[in-house]
């Protein structure tokens, strides 16, 4: 193809489905977008698109231009990431990504890394999704649960994460303790709302208690904590948040097979980049100590 303008063009036609919005996310008047489409169909001597009131649908060579031009463009995002990483100075930024319920553990070493090298930005991403470090998505990427497979990245052990089952005294109150797993149908617990969460302390859940019997449910482990915590139920807590809350009543103790080992993951072309080895290894220096 020679000219690219209309091959990007019919790809925001393709996305957004209608002239406007392609011509807003170009910055070009929805003329220059009509005048693309028709250009690049008559190169390649078929349609498109089906035009109708409604905008723009892709015919089946429409899907196939798509297709690859989200692949290009997922390349490009990722050559980007690689070219800001390869700098030889811990500078610039630096994207970090972890669940949130790590992040009362991992925001203070952030900080401190911070203060032995302030030239970086340090961007701390939270949330449950796996975030693409093939894509550029983030530097380092701290993750729970199985040792991560994907063939172009770098894991390398943390800790384990011990989690283990707590009610608050308000709860005890009002519902008092269970005495063993054979009494769990009789009490109301807080679990997360995917019953199939990979976390090996939900897997066990999910076997040991009747669903009915899980009455808070969110698919925010920071709220399932604060639900604990405030009485919703009998549920899961780090070792840490118990202890950062001595009045929590534990139920179970840490069992060996609800540890969740935590992973400091990194992506194969940016691994060796020294702003990526400078955080690796602060953070092996310094995690297991911020989990006790």
């Amino acid at each position: 193809m020679d000219n690219w303008d209309e091959i990007k063009t019919a790809y925001q036609v393709a996305r957004t489905r209608t002239v406007s919005g392609a011509a807003e996310k170009l910055g070009v008047h929805h003329a220059t977008v009509i005048r693309h489409i028709d250009a690049l169909e008559k190169r390649l001597g078929i349609k498109l698109f089906q035009r109708h009131a409604r905008g723009y649908t892709p015919t089946e060579a429409g899907e196939d231009l798509l297709r690859v031009a989200q692949a290009t463009e997922d390349q490009f995002s990722q050559l980007a990431s690689r070219i800001r990483g390869s700098g030889a100075g811990v500078s610039g930024d630096l994207v970090v990504t972890s669940l949130v319920a790590l992040a009362p553990r991992v925001a203070p070493l952030l900080v401190a890394f911070q203060e032995e090298y302030p030239n970086v930005v340090v961007r701390y991403l939270t949330g449950d999704r796996l975030f693409r470090l093939e894509y550029g998505e983030a530097h380092v990427a701290i993750r729970a649960g199985r040792a991560p497979d994907q063939p172009d990245n770098v894991a390398q052990a943390l800790t384990d994460q011990r989690v283990g089952l707590y009610a608050s005294p308000a709860y005890v109150a009002a519902h008092g303790l269970p005495s063993g797993p054979e009494e769990y149908s009789a009490h109301r617990f807080v679990g997360h709302e995917d019953a199939e969460m990979r976390a090996p302390f939900y897997q066990w859940l999910s076997t040991a208690v009747p669903r009915e019997n899980v009455v808070f449910r969110s698919n925010d482990t920071q709220a399932l904590a604060l639900g604990v915590i405030a009485g919703a139920g009998i549920g899961f807590l780090t070792t840490q948040e118990a202890e950062a809350r001595p009045e929590m009543v534990q139920v179970a103790a840490p069992r060996a097979e609800w540890s969740s080992p935590l992973w400091l993951v990194t992506h194969m072309d940016l691994h060796r980049t020294s702003k990526v080895q400078a955080l690796v290894q602060f953070l092996k220096a310094h995690f297991k100590e911020a989990m006790e």
